[in-house]
């Protein structure tokens, strides 16, 4: 969607520095039209402050630590990634986000390969309502950094979620597998009980109501 179609913003997540991920151009835009913070991980806050983000709205942090807008609560957690631009590499932080809220909670991946690790914040801070989980970008020799579909709905479970949104497919071309394969894959996967939400993207769906689910991409 273009960004001026961006409903109000409480927040803006980051996951890590990687250019699909952190986008200048995106930031800049933000900077101006918007004045919610930015919540990163350790070490994006330079990336930030370089291209004129103030102080007063960069929040980092560490796993395990929380930031509060609001009633809306934060908390960055583990995910199995790496991190970079140009000619740097992992200088600075990679997460996973918790996001609560009342009664409410949701699961965001990040970019991220499959870790045991998920089982543990599904523990300690599930079931989600909803989990917001990568299935893009996946080949055999990456498999420590981008999980394919059947970890995916692995990690939907370890984490205890209800609705699975999947994200980071039909966007970048990163990977050899084609365009619809990793959504093809993902209903495989899911079978009957795993309950996905499949929207164009843009659009917006409420988890307590119907569901879309129309395949699209075909």
């Amino acid at each position: 969607m273009p960004l001026a179609s961006l409903p109000e913003l409480s927040a803006v997540l980051i996951s890590h520095d990687h250019y699909d991920h952190l986008d200048t151009r995106t930031v800049r835009w933000l900077l101006e039209h918007r004045s919610v913070p930015f919540v990163v991980p350790l070490g994006i806050g330079a990336h930030l402050r370089a291209w004129g983000v103030p102080e007063s709205r960069i929040v980092e942090l560490d796993w395990g630590d929380q930031h509060h807008v609001d009633d809306l609560v934060l908390t960055c957690a583990e995910a199995q990634h790496f991190s970079g631009r140009l000619f740097t590499n992992n200088t600075t932080l990679w997460s996973s986000w918790v996001l609560a809220a009342g009664e409410t909670s949701v699961f965001f991946g990040g970019d991220t390969g499959y870790t045991p690790a998920f089982a543990d914040l599904g523990e300690q801070w599930g079931p989600f309502d909803l989990t917001v989980l990568p299935i893009g970008a996946y080949d055999v020799r990456w498999r420590d950094i981008h999980m394919d579909p059947d970890e995916a709905v692995q990690t939907h479970r370890d984490v205890r979620g209800d609705v699975l949104l999947p994200v980071h497919w039909a966007t970048f071309d990163l990977a050899f597998h084609t365009w619809a394969d990793p959504v093809e894959r993902l209903l495989t996967a899911a079978g009957d009980d795993v309950r996905l939400a499949l929207p164009r993207p843009g659009e917006r769906f409420v988890i307590d109501e119907e569901l879309p689910t129309d395949p699209w991409w075909r």
